[in-house]
């Protein structure tokens, strides 16, 4: 039997890093429910979670913390290299490329048969994934690039390097709580690839490259920014109803950030970032974005489309608006997808590392016995 179309219920690996219930709305890391998290872990101690199967005490999470900051400096090569590069250049594409050259800057690049050293490589791309997306806000503004401190967290720092003030704890807190909310989700589309990629037994930093070109997609890492673009469009509150009306009922138009191809009940990483957006919506003194959002999903939620086919906000739908509150631009929040989910793909990628070549078969359904005709009597 041929396969459905995206591998679509197709189990590829046994794992330990998350459970997705789609029927249920439930998200589990590593037997964690991500309420649970969102509400008390640092990101630093989920990555340790998803590497090792339980939580950091408090010495070890100290020293990931310590580890995550001080391997997060970029080589002066590296900061270079993105300083050529066009200022209107795709920020995934420069994250995709400065992650293939940070390979040829580390020493440890080309090992991917020990565990230990894949965990360490780890750490170090968790820093310098935050660093450069950092690094990028300001030189395509034509402004340097500011070095991490080794005594903050890795959203403060992020905060750090993209401002050069002292992070505000509120920022900071929706920064880190986004980062814990994404840092892992079953076998997505990223996270499939790095494993592909590592089970030809090529390097960690190809891997990462593969999972960054694939969450570029505005079908996956994308659409918060999709997203983001429509509350923009919609413009106003007031503009809501009609809006939806013309564009949605009108031309078909699709509400990226509505709807999930697992979740058939509400995405429960929505519901947290949605209390975080709000949040910072009313310490900023500007509601409309949020109110756009809530009272789009309102609008759905009335609609007989959407309630029959159980469309809901996904992950991607309220992170837009904590994103853009904090100041970043629209097409900014891809790159800070990646810097969460570099907690899942690289424990995936450690979970792969000496596993058999991932080789699915394909059905072909092209003709057959055609006879061979010269070029000139085609």
């Amino acid at each position: 039997m041929a396969n459905k179309g995206g591998l679509e219920g197709i189990i590829v690996a046994d794992v330990t890093t998350s459970l997705v219930n789609g029927e249920e709305g439930k998200l589990i890391y590593s037997g964690y429910s991500i309420e649970d998290l969102a509400e008390h872990a640092l990101f630093e101690e989920v990555e340790f979670l998803l590497w090792h199967t339980r939580l950091p005490n408090a010495q070890e999470l100290e020293t990931l913390r310590h580890d995550i900051a001080v391997g997060a400096k970029l080589p002066e090569g590296v900061i270079n290299l993105m300083k050529t590069l066009p200022q209107d250049a795709n920020p995934m594409g420069v994250l995709r490329t400065a992650v293939s050259a940070l390979a040829h800057y580390d020493d440890d690049s080309e090992n991917l048969t020990d565990k230990e050293i894949a965990i360490n490589k780890a750490k170090r791309l968790t820093g310098q994934i935050t660093a450069v997306t950092a690094a990028w806000t300001r030189i395509r503004k034509g402004e340097e690039p500011i070095a991490p401190r080794e005594d903050l967290t890795l959203a403060e720092n992020f905060l750090y390097m993209m401002n050069g003030e002292n992070p505000d704890e509120t920022a900071a807190a929706a920064i880190d709580a986004y980062l814990v909310l994404l840092a892992e989700h079953g076998m997505n589309a990223s996270t499939f690839s790095s494993r592909v990629t590592t089970a030809t037994g090529s390097d960690m930093h190809s891997a990462v490259v593969t999972a960054i070109g694939t969450l570029k997609g505005p079908s996956h890492g994308g659409a918060n920014a999709e997203a983001m673009k429509l509350f923009l469009e919609i413009g106003s509150p007031d503009n809501v109803e009609g809006w939806f009306t013309n564009e949605v009922k009108g031309n078909g138009r699709r509400i990226m950030g509505i709807g999930h191809r697992v979740y058939k009940a509400p995405d429960p990483r929505a519901a947290i970032l949605k209390a975080r957006a709000q949040a910072l919506a009313e310490a900023s003194g500007n509601t409309t974005w949020f109110e756009i959002a809530e009272k789009l999903e309102q609008t759905t939620r009335a609609d007989d489309y959407f309630i029959e086919r159980k469309l809901f906000p996904n992950v991607d739908y309220y992170s837009a608006i904590v994103l853009y509150t904090l100041g970043l631009d629209v097409d900014m929040f891809t790159p800070l997808f990646a810097m969460s989910r570099i907690a899942g793909w690289s424990a995936h990628i450690v979970d792969q590392m000496g596993g058999r070549l991932i080789r699915p078969k394909a059905n072909y359904v092209g003709p057959k016995d055609l006879d061979w005709a010269p070029v000139d009597t085609r």
